[in-house]
Order: structure tokens, then sequence, then C-alpha cells
């Protein structure tokens, strides 16, 4: 059984400086259900973590690649991050009014319960 919470807030923050003296416009998250699951065998033992990504955003919005920045030290929980962000889609980054592609952190909190500040995934109530 998959279990997903809503978007409650994300910090997304990028990793390449503009170029040309351009700032670069960050990707907004797009709203709807997050795809990350919340393992039930780590549920099950009351275990909470975060994990934090890098994610690569392309010019469209798609993310195409991603990497475990910070360990939660659990292994379910980081292949859960990893596994559930593939499939995140976010508005496109904009430098100088062009679609860019850019590098992002994204923090996915598992807890049991919810914070307001990061990419939560817990139980649907």
């Amino acid at each position: 059984m998959k279990v997903v919470r809503k978007v409650l807030g994300l910090a997304v923050c990028l990793l390449v400086p503009a170029c040309g003296g351009d700032e670069i416009e960050r990707p907004l998250l797009l709203s709807g259900e997050v795809p990350i699951a919340y393992p039930l065998q780590m549920w099950d033992q009351d275990m909470e973590g975060e994990t934090v990504l890098t994610v690569r955003v392309s010019a469209t919005g798609a993310v195409d690649s991603v990497k475990v920045l910070e360990s939660s030290g659990h292994r379910a929980f980081d292949s859960a991050a990893v596994e559930g962000a593939r499939h995140l889609q976010f508005s496109s980054a904009r430098q100088g009014g062009m679609q860019v592609e850019v590098w992002a952190h994204v923090p996915v909190r598992f807890s049991k319960n919810s914070r307001p500040d990061s990419l939560d995934s817990g139980p649907n109530s």
C-alpha cells in the first residue's frame, strides 16, 4: 500500500549561480499529490528521518537526475525519496526569459507529524 501526503511546502535551493548577470527564476513544485511513499516497515517501527536530494530540473520542469546529498541513515527512506523525486514536476526555471535546467536541493522529511517547511511524506488523513 502506497502512502502519500499532499505537499505542504518545499524548500528548493538552486545550486547553479546565474551566468551573465541575469538571475535565475527558481523552479516551483507544481501542486498535487507528492509521489513519495513512506516505507511501511519504517512507519510500523515509528522511524522518522530526512533525506536531502540533489535533483536536476530540466528546462521543461521534469526531474531528469536525482542524487542523495545527505542520507537519512536509513536505506528505505533514501530509496523512497529518490524513487518518488523522479516523478516530481516543476515549473520551468528561467534566466533572461529563457527556460533553463538547474540543479536544486530538495529535502524530503519522513515524519509521522507534518511539518509545513519541507516536503513531507506521511499517512493520508
